[in-house]
């Protein structure tokens, strides 16, 4: 059984020391790759386990994005200290997570990475090269 791999959410300077006061920094925070499973945590905003069978994609997150912290709707969640290195996993069947204790389906989920590339391998998907950030 491979050893878990675990993975930093990327911070804005700003934002890390923000989200660091509502114990959402890096101290709380982590991103778990297992053999069977993806269990993401950012502080007390977030935290969901997802079956890694059910992960059927990756993608680059294109587009603006216009807060940081845990924040979504009808199943699609972002999850972010910045809104570079964003990577976005299609969930099928739908996960279950937990926004500030209140149980949320997740069936898109963007996390901001600090080694996009090096996430997506460990969970054996590929992603594409365009955007790099």
């Amino acid at each position: 059984m491979p050893e878990p791999s675990t993975f930093a959410f990327r911070y804005d300077r700003w934002c890390g020391w923000i989200l660091g006061l509502f114990g959402c920094g890096r101290r709380f925070s982590r991103i778990v790759v297992t053999d069977s499973e993806l269990d993401v945590q950012l502080g007390i905003a977030y935290r969901g386990v997802v079956a890694r069978s059910s992960i059927r994609s990756a993608r680059r997150w294109k587009g603006l994005v216009f807060g940081w912290g845990a924040h979504g709707w009808r199943g699609r969640w972002l999850v972010n200290g910045s809104s570079k290195g964003i990577v976005v996993l299609d969930i099928e069947p739908p996960a279950k997570g937990r926004v500030i204790g209140f149980p949320v389906q997740v069936r898109e989920l963007a996390v901001s990475m600090e080694d996009p590339e090096g996430f997506c391998a460990a969970l054996g998907l590929s992603l594409d090269p365009a955007e790099a950030g």
